[in-house]
């Protein structure tokens, strides 16, 4: 099985693998590199793995999750005080993916942004429009061109801090990536 791992940045993979592609940070980034490297080779399954904040105090930092459904939250457009979706504003686009459970890991909904969240009330508005548990900044776009290329895809995300008004005295990275780089290894062994 040829298996691709892509991440953000080459820190989050403390793994030796064969075949891993640091795409860069943002979804953008993401989506270009990871369709590149798709056009040029075959894979049977790509894992995106990273680093992720939560806006479920019950997911510990350091736990694992894998996402299952992941949105574009921000693809859409404001009225006001109010959000409109991209069917709500009559245009066909894809903002939403799901896929299928790969591993033993706990099941999330996450969203993907271009600006991670760090007001109240923005943090207030997106739970109530979509209760994500987990954020990223790249995690939709990687599901989307895999599930465009008709290649089978996993999401796993490691918590490194809670998303609230931004407080890296409280985040804690290296134990997020030790426990990303340990289920990483686990959900391997079982391929």
């Amino acid at each position: 099985m040829k298996i691709l791992i892509i991440s953000a940045t080459k820190e989050e993979l403390t793994l030796k693998v064969e075949h891993h592609l640091v795409c860069g940070v943002g979804m953008l980034s993401a989506a270009i590199a990871l369709a590149k490297e798709l056009v040029t080779y075959s894979y049977d399954l790509v894992i995106h793995i990273g680093i992720s904040g939560s806006f479920n105090r019950a997911i510990e930092i350091g736990s694992v999750v894998e996402v299952n459904e992941d949105y574009l939250s921000e693809l859409g457009a404001q009225d006001g005080n109010r959000f409109l979706t991209p069917s709500e504003m009559g245009l066909s686009v894809i903002n939403k993916v799901t896929m299928p459970k790969r591993t033993h890991l706990n099941q999330v909904r996450g969203i993907t942004v271009n600006t991670v969240h760090g007001d109240d009330l923005s943090i207030m508005k997106i739970v109530n429009r979509l209760n994500p548990q987990v954020e990223s900044m790249e995690g939709a776009a990687c599901m989307l061109v895999c599930q465009d290329a008709k290649v089978p895809c996993v999401q796993i995300r490691a918590i490194s801090n809670y998303v609230e008004k931004r407080n890296k005295s409280q985040w804690n990275i290296p134990k997020a990536i030790e426990s990303l780089n340990k289920e990483l290894n686990h959900f391997l062994s079982t391929l």
